[in-house]
């Protein structure tokens, strides 16, 4: 019992010490007034510590620089000038908001991206927090069958955690940072309706300042949170969620932007994370069409990017069991390094 008062004792320092609002520091110390057996009380200290590791009033300071933005976009995606126009415009009014003071009344449009699969909407979302230097966090959505990972389990549940939208803003460490919804129309049809009445919370400026996770069991401010969106299609999305979107269609790749992408942007990628020396490996100009179309047409950009890591890798191993380079890939070699 010595060992419990002591760990409460401590608890009740931590809580002192922290920059808490005062209605959570209050409800933790009256959480340890609370005589607590010894069974209870490491899920107490659990559930203290993650409390305290909580961003309370921390914010990252955002860098409002449309320029750097329009850099970071054309650094990071090929094409796509209609889809980052737009985003260029978001991020304009989200300035001259910021800039003049007016943000009490101001709140930005949920931006959505809908398209394909590798149409590059996560990474547009990855680039637009590094315009604006906020950290990012994704939650993943394809399959998400229960509403308790997005908004907790109760404390007092067995193996109960905090929820995916708490956790993410935990890891930010920041209480402003981009949170991608990723994939929000592929969740289990047998929890969607109660899935998209979470997403309604969220996304409403009305009630996301007062966001309840029911592990926290006290509402925790989102409204300065910035969340994107995306979406394969927008059939399985529920209307008062859409209502909350403004969506982007993302365009389909051509074969010339696609051989642009690869040869610019993804070989180089592929051959950096491979740690090969770009003039190790050589590609044939007549193979690119075969890499390009490996089982047909193909709207996105992953699977030739798994494509380039594939052929990398091969070439990575080739060099460490002591062949000498360059490697020059044909279309009579390129089976071999295509190959599982």
């Amino acid at each position: 019992m010595d060992s419990a008062r002591a760990t409460i004792e401590e608890l009740k320092i931590k809580i002192s010490q922290a920059n808490l609002p005062t209605e959570v520091s209050e409800k933790l110390l009256n959480l340890l007034k609370i005589t607590v057996a010894s069974s209870e009380l490491d899920s107490l200290m659990t559930y203290v510590d993650f409390v305290l590791s909580l961003p309370f009033g921390k914010y990252t300071e955002e860098i409002l620089d449309i320029n750097r933005a329009k850099q970071i976009l054309d650094k990071n995606h090929y094409g796509l000038e209609s889809v980052k126009s737009r985003i260029l415009e978001y991020l304009s009014v989200l300035i001259l908001h910021k800039q003049t003071g007016q943000t009490n009344n101001f709140h930005a449009p949920i931006l959505a991206f809908i398209g394909l699969v590798g149409t590059g909407k996560t990474s547009l979302a990855y680039s637009i927090a590094e315009s604006l230097g906020r950290p990012l966090a994704r939650i993943p959505f394809g399959g998400l069958g229960d509403p308790t990972i997005l908004r907790g389990q109760s404390r007092h549940d067995i193996d109960a955690e905090p929820g995916q939208i708490i956790k993410a803003i935990k890891l930010a460490k920041v209480s402003n940072p981009v949170i991608l919804l990723d994939e929000i129309d592929r969740v289990a049809v047998e929890h969607r309706v109660d899935i998209m009445g979470v997403l309604v919370e969220l996304l409403d400026l009305s009630q996301n300042q007062s966001f309840l996770d029911h592990y926290l069991d006290f509402p925790y401010d989102l409204s300065q949170v910035l969340f994107i969106a995306t979406a394969n299609n927008t059939g399985n999305i529920a209307t008062a969620v859409l209502d909350r979107l403004e969506p982007i269609m993302m365009p389909s790749y051509s074969d010339e932007e696609k051989l642009i992408i690869g040869k610019n942007y993804l070989l180089p990628k592929a051959l950096e994370e491979a740690g090969i020396n770009k003039n190790v490996l050589i590609i044939d100009d007549s193979t690119w069409p075969q890499i390009l179309r490996p089982l047909g047409f193909d709207s996105g950009i992953r699977s030739l990017s798994r494509s380039l890591q594939n052929i990398c890798r091969k070439v990575a191993r080739k060099v460490v069991e002591g062949s000498i380079g360059p490697f020059k890939i044909t279309g009579e070699n390129l089976s071999d390094y295509l190959s599982s």
